[in-house]
């Protein structure tokens, strides 16, 4: 659930998106604003909430646009202009040295680990898995869309966007520390990076 809660919005705007493009905007930038203030509250780093902000951007320019433009033909690329949009953010967040996956981990890591080398770099690779998986389905949802090859073909990109990436998420980490503490001699020495 830690991964899907930054998703929430997204999750919610494909929800409502079928019966009113507006009023899906607008639940989606309400839902994002209410999950970023409560990690506020909750005393997490805005440093690392490049998903969240980058969330708020988007739903705020798709609700300005839906609202004064309800029939603008970007409508019906709605899914492709989502996945873009998320395949930009994470690989930017990458590129800012805060992979967006950072957030997440280390609501479930203790915090000695945050700064060390494996820690990094398994989300620096958790942030790529989804990255790609954002950039195939925008360009799957754009395909699907352009063609008019219907709902069913939509549905199966949206789902395997976030069902492959979820699932090399719950594998990844572990299958990583095994290898670290391999190649360690099973010591559990990890260096410590430089700050991200």
């Amino acid at each position: 659930m830690t991964y899907l809660r930054g998703f929430l919005p997204w999750i919610a705007y494909g929800a409502v998106a079928w019966a009113s493009w507006q009023w899906a905007a607008l639940l989606a930038l309400v839902l994002g604003s209410v999950l970023l203030f409560m990690d506020r509250a909750d005393g997490w780093s805005p440093s690392l909430r490049v998903l969240e902000y980058g969330s708020l951007v988007f739903f705020a320019g798709i609700t300005v646009l839906a609202f004064f433009r309800p029939d603008s033909g970007l409508r019906v690329y709605d899914g492709a202009l989502s996945s873009g949009w998320l395949a930009l953010v994470t690989w930017g967040s990458m590129a800012v040295r805060r992979p967006f996956t950072l957030a997440i981990a280390r609501r479930k890591a203790p915090p000695e680990v945050w700064r060390t080398r494996l820690f990094l770099r398994i989300n620096y690779v958790l942030t790529a898995a989804w990255a790609a998986s954002f950039t195939f389905a925008a360009a799957g949802q754009a395909l699907v869309t352009a063609y008019g090859l219907g709902l069913t073909g939509m549905i199966c990109i949206h789902v395997s966007t976030f069902v492959v990436p979820l699932r090399f998420t719950a594998s990844y980490p572990e299958r990583a520390r095994a290898r670290f503490l391999e190649k360690a001699g099973g010591h559990p020495y990890v260096q410590e990076a430089r700050p991200a």
